[in-house]
């Protein structure tokens, strides 16, 4: 496994009508993805963007961009995002009846492909497609809205799953999504924790480089 932790500001919080200075802000402080979170309004009571936002990201940055679909027809929808730039995307588990083959096609047209669990989601329901995924996107809140509270009991689903990535020896990155702030990142970094999603505690600040700079420090 690569050791290294990865941050990934979540634009949904960010200000869109100063994203592209917003974006060159995080890139001076290092970050490692964009995040874009894309909601249906009908698998989440939200509704956010679509490819047209994902292409104008593109235009904006070389970062990977990390795309997670929480929506009810992700198949159907793959292509478009990979057209317009996405470098990952991220499936839920509770949305796909049929994960293999939707994993598959993002694989086909190039991208690498991850799957998402809501909280009330056992890790244990993902055993039969662990040695296909690239990412698997631990969701620590309820998804639909930012600035929520983390779950702790998301702490336990970490650990249980980077035990049984060590016993399949797959290589698979944890993602973590939700409620992640400078008081308990290192907490969740110990439990395995790989690729962290943060929204809030990044746009919400000031000084958006200086945000990020102390979350890569904490691993420094």
């Amino acid at each position: 496994m690569n050791n290294r932790k990865i941050i990934a500001p979540s634009i949904l919080t960010a200000d869109f009508s100063n994203l592209s200075q917003q974006i060159r802000s995080i890139e001076m402080g290092n970050a490692d993805w964009i995040h874009c979170d894309i909601m249906d309004g009908s698998f989440v009571p939200n509704l956010t963007f679509g490819p047209v936002v994902v292409k104008a990201v593109r235009k904006m940055t070389e970062l990977p961009i990390d795309v997670h679909l929480m929506v009810v027809n992700a198949y159907s929808l793959i292509e478009d995002f990979v057209k317009a730039g996405a470098n990952n995307l991220t499936v839920h588990q509770e949305a796909v009846i049929h994960l293999d083959r939707t994993i598959g096609k993002i694989h086909e047209l190039g991208a690498t492909a991850g799957v998402a669990l809501n909280p009330s989601t056992p890790v244990n329901s993902l055993t039969e497609i662990l040695q296909n995924v690239d990412l698997v996107l631990i969701m620590s809140v309820n998804p639909g809205f930012g600035g929520q509270k983390f779950i702790p009991n998301s702490l336990k689903k970490i650990r249980e799953l980077s035990e049984l990535r060590y016993k399949l020896s797959a290589k698979f990155l944890i993602e973590v999504d939700g409620g992640i702030d400078m008081n308990n990142i290192k907490e969740i970094s110990d439990a395995g924790c790989d690729a962290f999603v943060i929204g809030n505690s990044i746009f919400a600040k000031d000084n958006l480089t200086a945000a990020i700079v102390e979350f890569k420090n904490v691993f420094s």
